[in-house]
Order: C-alpha cells, then structure tokens, then sequence
C-alpha cells in the first residue's frame, strides 16, 4: 500500500504541474553539454549492440524523447502522468507515448535495444528500486544498454538521502550504492559522468549518469 500511495501521489503530482513542467524543461539540453555527450554515447551504444527500440521511461513532456528520435534512434515514451504523456503527443505527434508504471512494463520479455531512465528513479521508494531496476533488465534484449541519471548523495556510507523536490518526496542515491544494485540486477556499468554542481543551480548536488549493459 505504501508504494502504491507513492505512485499515486507521485503521478497526481505531476499531472497538477504537467503544462509548467513543458514549458521549463523543454530546452533544457541547450546549455548542457555533457548530458548532450552521454545522450549521443547511449545512442551509439544501442545502435553498435543491434538498433533495437529504445524505451524513454519516465519521459515527462517527451522533450528527451525527441532527442533521442533526433539521433535517429527508435525511441518511444512511458510516463504514470496521464497529463505529462498527454503534454507529449501534442509537442511530438509524430513519436508514440504511453502511459504506464516502470515497476511493471507492458513491454515484452527482450524486446529493447536501450533504456533510458533520467531522473525518473528519484521518485521510487528505496525498497521498490530492486524491483524496477529488474524490469529494466528484463525487458532488455542482451547487450542492450540502459543510461539511468539521478542526483548523488553526499555521503557514500548513506545509500539514499531523501531531498526536497518540488513536485513530490524524492530521494539521493551513492553512485557505487546504484552501480552495486545495477550489478545485481545483471547490468554491468560500462561508464559513470559525474557533474558537479554549478554556483547558480538550487540544489548544490552532483548529478550523475550510469551507462550499463545487460550480458
């Protein structure tokens, strides 16, 4: 009960926010380099392992979505906000997106090349990320890639630290504490970007992104 109530009031959360969230983060790339960087590496990598399709997991209002289509991958969206998935067919008709749980894909067995999970994770309660973190792998066909990005935590002897997001209750992760469960889950990490935080940001918290692959 308590990660359904999480979901739930994780997805009323954003539909509430959904046409302000757009708006703010739809150019958001522009002045990110790096994450343009790790962006293309993940596409490269899906494309070198087979091409297969490529699942946006938490896609919010598609913008990445689309950037990923733009690096000519065959790419699609899931996002639990009906509002957000809504704000993303109208900005990308020509791009598909669901709405669904990550904790339990309509995607069959094997059937991705990539996975991309940014930021989407924050919001999982640490004992539900095992689970979500295995369908992941399961729905990944072998030697496919995933490129999940979170916020790090300040201290690597605390898994997780919950943090005030605006939007609803959210969580830090260790990034050796991730790599491990990404590990056990049978995805081994192929490659990690760090970014320190810049004076003008909020919050004063690395951002970090994990290449891994599926054996």
């Amino acid at each position: 009960m308590v990660e359904h109530d999480a979901l739930s009031a994780t997805r009323d959360a954003y539909d509430a926010v959904a046409p302000e969230y757009a708006q703010l983060f739809r150019a958001e790339l522009h002045d990110r380099p790096l994450d343009r960087a790790m962006l293309g590496a993940f596409a490269e990598a899906v494309s070198a392992s087979g091409d297969g399709q490529v699942a946006d997991l938490g896609c919010g209002p598609g913008h990445i979505t689309f950037y990923l289509d733009e690096l000519g991958l065959a790419v699609f969206g899931v996002d639990a906000s009906p509002a957000m998935v809504e704000s993303a067919r109208q900005a990308y008709p020509g791009l598909q997106f669901d709405v669904g749980s990550m904790a339990a894909l309509n995607i069959a067995d094997g059937e991705l090349g990539g996975v991309l999970s940014r930021w989407s994770i924050i919001h999982t309660p640490p004992q539900e990320l095992p689970a979500v973190l295995g369908e992941f792998h399961r729905v990944l066909a072998p030697g496919g890639h995933l490129l999940i990005g979170f916020s790090a935590s300040d201290d690597p002897s605390h898994p997780t630290q919950v943090f005030d997001h605006a939007v609803a209750p959210a969580y830090r992760w260790s990034p050796d504490h991730l790599a491990a469960m990404l590990r056990k889950s049978g995805l081994a990490e192929v490659a990690r970007m760090v970014r320190e935080p810049q004076p003008t940001d909020r919050r004063q918290f690395q951002e970090v992104q994990l290449l891994a692959r599926k054996a």
